[in-house]
């Protein structure tokens, strides 16, 4: 049996009101929710690195042998970024990593290259995590109905929480909605004529082929997941697919907002949270023609009620305090640098030397006396021994607050700049960047912990590190 094991998604702390974005320019709201936005350190891969951590939560990553990253807003065009992913997650270097970009069904076709292979053995535990973070031009309605966001699933054949019954893919070649390589905004036909002669086609096609195919009727389906470009052709599609509303309802629309490849992996993760055993879960997932995917819950399900997906997420959020702040985040409008000078470029050399301890967090520990120290130190700063230390990672560490300061001169998109020392469990203490933070909430002794971001940008090399946020 092969299926999924266990889930995780990521939704950004930040918010913005559809009303708000209508408001900055005099037009209709396309509905009373809200969107999802990624902090200005956030990207795709930050935050499949986030959904991942939460799908290994209580894991041992030694068992996983492939990461798959689906995105269609990669952070390179030429370079591999499941293999950065993998290094901040503390993979092995022999874990298989793939990128699947390119198209919205990137998600599910990563998960069916993955339980491909599983099924043929030459896997036998892959994490699929998608992410994005796609660019609408302003005012638009694309603006207001993009979000951000990003899930995983692992794929296995053991402890399964949802098998795989079955799965097909009908492909299509249409121009409904595209980016060329060479923009960063995302083009589309008028809406109509993608609906009419395609997605109104090819869902029902494919969900009708599944359903015969299985000897089932919409009526045996528990939960059906339809992505969609807005909530109203979701609903729309779900009475055509002679849905009841508590199968197809979805809360990820109007509160976070079409997160692109993103969106089939967070629908079936908030599908997950809610089923039990014996629930027949079918993904109907859309673009350039459609994934369909039939699931059977198991009872190995109950063992992942406690992991992170949609549902407490969608409750910890705080509001935009405006429009312009989402433009700056988003990189929309150029913000005047500070009379400072730039960092310090980056050097592929120093990135690949230190790559365990930047991307994996990976400190030291004194053999003699058990002192605990980041960055590693060949000589223990309290027994003074030298070269007598093992290697500990500290990503998944509790932390708290020792001590913090503001500046409110230094270059940030969202000043102040907090850096805070913290206080790792097991000892030992070190400076990280706050980041989605409340500065007037931010205190000695807080609770904190660690999230994968970008630090900056520089000779075209993006250059990712730990920073902390208050407990999510």
């Amino acid at each position: 049996m092969t299926g999924i094991t266990s889930y995780g998604a990521y939704i950004p702390l930040y918010r913005l009101p559809l009303v708000e974005i209508a408001r900055a320019w005099n037009v209709p709201p396309r509905g009373k929710g809200e969107r999802s936005v990624a902090n200005y350190d956030e990207d795709s891969l930050s935050m499949s690195v986030g959904a991942a951590v939460h799908a290994l939560s209580g894991m041992d990553r030694s068992l996983i042998d492939g990461f798959y990253f689906a995105t269609t807003t990669s952070p390179y065009a030429e370079k591999m970024v499941s293999t950065i992913g993998a290094a901040a997650l503390d993979f092995g270097s022999e874990t298989r990593t793939l990128d699947f970009t390119n198209s919205l069904r990137s998600g599910t076709g990563a998960m069916i290259a993955a339980i491909d292979a599983v099924n043929a053995g030459s896997l036998k535990n892959v994490l699929v995590a998608a992410g994005d973070t796609r660019a609408a031009q302003t005012q638009g309605d694309m603006e207001q109905t993009f979000g951000d966001g990003a899930a995983a699933v692992v794929i296995g054949n053991t402890d399964v929480a949802a098998e795989i019954v079955d799965s097909l893919s009908i492909s299509d070649e249409i121009m409904d909605v595209w980016r060329p390589s060479s923009e960063i905004f995302v083009r589309a036909w008028e809406e109509r004529f993608g609906f009419t002669v395609s997605y109104s086609r090819l869902i029902p096609q494919a969900a009708s082929m599944l359903l015969e195919k299985n000897c089932l009727t919409p009526q045996d389906l528990a939960k059906v997941v339809i992505t969609a470009p807005t909530i109203r052709r979701h609903k729309g599609m779900g009475k055509t697919l002679g849905l009841n509303p508590g199968q197809y309802e979805d809360s990820i629309l109007p509160n976070v907002g079409n997160t692109g490849t993103a969106l089939p992996l967070m629908m079936l993760v908030q599908a997950l949270e809610t089923s039990k055993a014996g629930d027949n879960i079918m993904i109907l997932s859309y673009s350039n023609g459609c994934d369909a995917m039939l699931l059977k819950v198991t009872e190995n399900i109950e063992k992942l009620k406690d992991r992170i997906g949609i549902k407490n997420q969608l409750e910890s959020k705080r509001e935009l305090p405006s429009y312009q702040k989402y433009l700056t985040f988003k990189g929309l409008v150029p913000v005047a640098p500070v009379p400072r000078p730039d960092r310090t470029p980056v050097a592929a050399v120093t990135l690949w030397r230190h790559r365990k301890d930047y991307l994996a967090l990976y400190g030291s520990k004194c053999t003699e006396c058990g002192a605990q120290q980041y960055p590693p130190q060949r000589v223990c700063v309290k027994c003074h021994a030298k070269d007598k230390r093992e290697m500990v990672g500290l990503s998944d560490k509790k932390l708290s607050v020792f001590t913090y300061t503001q500046d409110n001169l230094a270059t940030s998109v969202d000043p102040p700049v907090i850096v805070g020392v913290v206080e790792f469990e097991g000892g030992g203490r070190a400076a990280f960047d706050i980041t989605d933070r409340d500065p007037q909430e931010v205190k000695v002794g807080m609770e904190v912990e660690f999230t994968f971001r970008r630090l900056f940008f520089n000779r075209g090399i993006h250059n990712y590190y730990w920073k902390i946020r208050p407990l999510r």
